[in-house]
């Protein structure tokens, strides 16, 4: 190609490098505005499928936290300490146990005075006690850890009681179980979470479990391992004391017997060793948690709110215990994630919505959601566990499924672990269980958008919380082409997010709408149109599939109707109908619905007063340039929506923010409408476009867009041969020789066909046989501007890119009937 430029003239040629710098510059500036999504950009244009095109697949913003920032490494690290204290306190202990019962008691027992005697004896009982009372009393304060308490002041065996009398008069009242239930919820009025722990169970709270009969409060278990520690400092007081006296006092009578001083000495000394060592755990115990305040502060360096105390004096009480019984380092060993994900295998609803919270509050910080998405995607059990929870649909469970589905849509924003969730079997299905979307009365609420709308939240159970969250783990889990066709595959789930996607006129009308019915409308639309977006064969099926539900296309109608104040809203049901519009089938569909197409054309010529208007109009121009693509019946239908109609789409070409789509319109009804109706007077209408159109076929180089347009609406006006069209580029004030040196300096710029405008120099070649078949003067020029060079270079680097006239992602639909290679020969010919 270069060696055949470079037999042209210099002036040509220096035409030729102008150009190329202006492309390179425009291509630049295109590159730099490209917007970020995949699914929203134009389908005129090729999209390359990227492997990772979601800005949401990053890692979160900020640095990523070390080892070193885990908040629970300081309990850990007390944990530690405190079992080095407490096993140097066994140990001597052990020591000096032995040493009483072997050297004292069993060498010296004859010959120790009654005083010492006793002494040892006290001693060793008074530390038996203790070391009893020590290993019972972590047993029950760890037993205390294992449900959360209400955050109230009366006593739990209050609320207890409270509540068995409550059920007493919901079974002697004549409500119905429903209302029974709901009475219960608005006499206690308590979050969620304290539901599961205020249900009656089967089994005993391990807190209140009394020991004996008649007992009363005084013996429940919680008072007792309180009892157990006040044991524990006085034993260890009454053994230091007795020691320390023993030994300042030193009157263990005559030495009669060897080393009896100092075997007492030994003994008394280890006694009050191990008693103070034990004192010192105490004291540092209290330090740090009572006036230290550790547990809180770790709480809130991990931010885990109100169940955060619980949580962790129970991961706390979980590593000392490990510390104590196994190796000081076992307990080093823990981390809140992996007590988190334990906790999830509990059979205990309070273990579960422990370490649901707590997995759920880690994912939601900056700091720790990443470490704790890997961790937790790289855990299949895990995963499963998550999405069976989102299943559970009890009252009491609530909360636990929230947190989940919460996890879930924090993994589904990451791809590696999207792709991991949707490959658990069942999984669509458990998310399908979110939406709900009927089966419930909606007397409450006026704006339904038809008797399959969505089913009011329910005094016990907040329903639109768990739609918002099913549609955002599916719109997050659609953005992976493979996911999209799980997702159609679930069944019943596409018309579940179609009834979602309804909003009806009267919520469309209300000021005071709640925003999360919006919201909810407008997830859905989100997820709907990642869905009719998708390519290939999977794209294919589904967009069928969707059309195929009836109220899909009138729930867009009722937007494009009703919802002028709702712009969002408009913008996502127009894209959605533009997808939709790739499927021949759908299209004639779109376009058989009753006044699609006026509302379209309504909200295309809506005045652009502000960029989001403008927006939507743009996309609405889009979508009606897809539904008069290759289809006669919806040409037919704009024209019978009356000739001033094509008339003010001629007009739109002088506006800056619609001429692009208006001209794409404009050529749709000019190619596919009926030559022998109203193709003829379409054509006659359009014509008088012409004088802007060769303008900007002349002086635009920037936008590449619309001059690919001008030169394809060019094509259509002159194609038909009428000398009367044919005189229109002299009558416009542009010499032939112009007008053809313009072709071919457009055709040079374009050597190499760009995903941009990828159709034109198709229409440029196409456009150049039309002149020389009905005006033999552009034979001539086209000879004299080397135009014969330049399509032999064409026809060396023609792709399947040039073929076709619509494109989902990076496949081709519509395919030209005739290939630009065969365009090429037909303008050698002529030339030759």
């Amino acid at each position: 190609m270069t060696k055949k430029l470079n037999s042209m003239p210099p002036e040509k040629k220096d035409v030729e490098a102008a150009d190329n710098t202006t492309n390179k510059a425009v291509q630049l500036e295109i590159l730099n505005t490209a917007p970020s999504s995949s699914w929203g950009s134009t389908l005129f244009e090729p999209q390359r499928e990227l492997s990772d095109p979601t800005p949401t697949d990053r890692s979160p913003s900020g640095p990523r936290p070390t080892s070193l920032d885990a908040p629970e490494k300081k309990l850990t690290l007390f944990a530690l300490r405190l079992a080095t204290i407490e096993k140097t306190a066994s140990g001597l202990g052990q020591l000096a146990f032995v040493w009483a019962t072997v050297v004292l008691l069993g060498g010296f027992a004859s010959a120790l005075k009654a005083k010492d005697f006793w002494m040892v004896t006290a001693i060793l009982v008074v530390e038996a006690a203790r070391i009893f009372s020590r290993s019972r009393e972590l047993e029950w304060q760890h037993l205390s850890t294992r449900s959360i308490p209400a955050p109230s002041s009366r006593r739990r065996i209050q609320s207890h009681l409270s509540i068995r009398r409550l059920l007493r008069a919901a079974i002697i009242s004549p409500l119905t179980p429903a209302a029974r239930s709901r009475s219960l919820v608005r006499k206690f009025q308590q979050p969620n979470w304290l539901r599961v722990l205020m249900e009656p169970k089967r089994t005993w709270h391990p807190g209140n479990i009394p020991l004996l009969p008649y007992s009363g409060w005084v013996l429940i278990s919680k008072n007792i391992s309180r009892l157990l520690y006040w044991l524990q400092i006085l034993a260890a007081s009454a053994c230091a004391v007795l020691s320390l006296m023993r030994l300042g006092q030193q009157d263990y009578g005559d030495d009669g017997t060897t080393n009896q001083r100092s075997a007492l000495n030994v003994f008394y000394g280890l006694a009050l060793a191990e008693a103070l060592m034990f004192l010192l755990e105490k004291s540092y115990w209290s330090w740090r948690i009572s006036y230290g305040k550790l547990i809180e502060r770790v709480r809130d360096d991990c931010d885990l709110g109100p169940i955060g105390m619980v949580s962790l004096r129970r991961f706390f009480y979980d590593a000392y215990s490990r510390s104590i019984d196994g190796s000081v380092f076992d307990g080093l060993k823990m981390d809140l994630v992996t007590f988190a994900e334990e906790l999830l295998d509990s059979d205990s609803p309070d273990e579960q919505l422990i370490g649901a919270k707590i997995l759920q509050r880690f994912v939601e910080n900056e700091r720790f959601a990443g470490d704790t998405l890997r961790k937790i995607g790289s855990s299949t059990p895990v995963i499963e566990r998550l999405i069976e929870m989102l299943n559970w649909k009890d009252p009491v469970e609530e909360d636990i499924r929230r947190s989940a589905a919460e996890i879930i849509s924090k993994l589904a924003a990451k791809k590696q672990q999207a792709l991991r969730v949707a490959a658990i079997p069942g999984a669509m299905e458990s998310i399908a269980s979110l939406l709900q979307t009927g089966g419930a009365s909606t007397g409450s609420r006026p704006y339904e958008a038809s008797p399959r709308a969505v089913v009011v939240d329910r005094e016990d159970y907040e329903f639109s919380a768990f739609n918002l969250l099913g549609l955002l783990i599916l719109k997050r889990l659609g953005r992976d082409h493979d996911n999209c066709g799980k997702i159609g595959n679930a069944r019943g789930l596409l018309a579940r997010i179609i009834d979602l996607s309804g909003a009806g006129a009267t919520l469309l009308r209300d000021e005071r709408a709640p925003e999360s019915r919006i919201k909810t409308v407008r997830r859905a639309l989100q997820v709907v149109l990642i869905l009719v977006s998708s390519t290939g064969e999977t794209g294919k099926t589904l967009r069928r599939e969707i059309s195929g539900i009836v109220y899909s296309i009138s729930n867009v109608r009722e937007l494009l109707q009703y919802g002028e104040s709702h712009l969002k809203l408009q913008k996502l049901g127009v894209e959605i109908l533009t997808s939709m519009a790739m499927d021949e089938e759908a299209r004639e569909n779109i376009g058989a619905t009753g006044s699609m197409l006026r509302l379209l054309l309504a909200v295309f010529f809506r005045p652009t007063v502000t960029d989001r208007v403008a927006s939507v109009c743009s996309e609405a121009g889009e979508a009606l340039a897809m539904l008069v693509l290759e289809s006669r019946s919806n040409c037919e239908r704009i024209y019978r929506e009356g000739e001033e109609v094509v008339g003010r789409l001629v007009d739109a070409l002088k506006d800056p923010v619609l001429r692009v789509n208006a001209g794409r319109i404009l050529v749709g009804l000019c190619a596919y409408s009926d030559p022998k109706s109203s193709g003829s007077i379409i054509r006659r209408i359009v014509a008088e476009s012409m004088p802007v159109v060769l303008k900007t076929i002349m002086e635009e180089e920037e936008k590449e867009k619309l001059l690919e347009v001008s030169i394809g609406l060019a094509l259509q006006i002159l194609n038909p041969g009428n000398p009367s069209y044919m005189d229109m580029v002299g009558k416009a004030g542009i010499k032939e020789e112009e007008f053809a040196g313009r072709l071919v300096r457009i055709l040079c710029k374009y050597e190499i066909p760009e995903n941009k405008v990828p159709r034109m120099r198709r229409v440029v070649i196409d456009l150049s046989i039309t002149l020389m078949k009905h005006d033999r003067r552009y034979i001539k020029l086209f000879r004299d501007l080397g135009m014969e060079w330049v399509l032999k270079g064409a026809a060396d680097t023609t792709s399947e890119l040039e073929c076709f006239n619509v494109f989902s992602g990076s496949v081709g639909l519509g395919r030209h009937a005739v290939m630009l290679s065969s365009l090429v020969d037909t303008a050698l010919q002529l030339l030759a």
